[in-house]
């Protein structure tokens, strides 16, 4: 059976319940963290999980827990359901109180919840890559916090769907900021572009690999806005998150991007991804 963890204990799947008045049930009220496993290792643990303790400190919530703590819990987690490669997904509310907006007086006890994933790398979409659409970002504006205020990336996302493509790129005016579930780069002339790291996007780990690996092989990585006009003018797109690691937008709004390949600086940032994933997991 599948073990989930809630609080600190490991129970069956058909056990794991929380209560009905948890406020991030009721409001949204959490933050939460996913973090790839790659041949049972946890890739980047330490920065998603002081990422994650950052999204606390940034809305009151007080964790009591540190980074080591976390991993413990999380790694016990993936070693009871035998994970290989997947994910894992770790949830922090602010915990169960009567329904009021305001903070719990005197607090309560912060509700911890995570679970795991089992599933492959995705092989298809890193070599052929997607199809993306943009649309007005809809969301609050602390997006640097990795809340569970998520209806309008779920919006985002759905739009997309409907119009058979894998991301919405999303825009506040004329300027890009990121995709539903990804941080978005736009390639121009050998050079990375892509939003700065302020609080209309969120500051991702992937994003943070990504730009090392940029900086390794002295390609230009330019934080800094760029238009919705620069983004259809781009030689490459790239778009990546947790999940889909390095993958290239081929298509946008239904316009092919560049030649409609993947391109070589996109070709350079995976290899480059590949061989980061296997230092960590060797």
């Amino acid at each position: 059976m599948t073990k989930v963890l809630i609080n600190e204990q490991l129970l069956e799947e058909h056990d794991a319940k929380v209560p009905y008045n948890d406020r991030g049930y009721v409001f949204g009220d959490g933050i939460y963290e996913y973090v790839r496993i790659y041949d049972n290792h946890l890739f980047t643990a330490r920065p998603h999980f002081e990422r994650l303790l950052r999204s606390a400190e940034e809305i009151g919530l007080d964790l009591k827990h540190d980074v080591d703590s976390i991993i413990e819990l999380v790694q016990e987690l993936i070693n009871a359901n035998g994970v290989v490669n997947g994910g894992v997904y770790i949830q922090v509310t602010r915990g169960a109180a009567p329904r009021d907006h305001a903070f719990p007086t005197p607090s309560v006890e912060a509700n911890i919840m995570a679970f795991t994933k089992t599933y492959d790398r995705p092989y298809k979409q890193l070599e052929e890559g997607i199809n993306a659409v943009t649309t007005e970002d809809v969301r609050w504006l602390r997006c640097d916090i990795k809340s569970l205020n998520l209806l309008g990336n779920v919006l985002a996302k759905e739009l997309a769907t409907k119009y058979n493509a894998k991301e919405a790129i999303q825009h506040r005016g004329d300027i890009v900021t990121e995709g539903s579930s990804s941080n978005v780069y736009a390639i121009k002339d050998g050079e990375i572009y892509t939003h700065p790291t302020n609080n209309y996007i969120l500051n991702g780990i992937t994003r943070r690999v990504i730009k090392s690996i940029a900086e390794e092989k002295q390609i230009p990585f330019n934080e800094e806005t760029f238009t919705l006009d620069f983004l259809a003018k781009a030689d490459e797109i790239i778009v990546s998150s947790t999940s889909i690691e390095v993958t290239p937008v081929i298509k946008l709004n239904g316009n092919p991007v560049g030649d409609g390949q993947v391109g070589p600086i996109t070709k350079e940032l995976q290899e480059g991804f590949n061989r980061y994933i296997d230092t960590v997991s060797s």
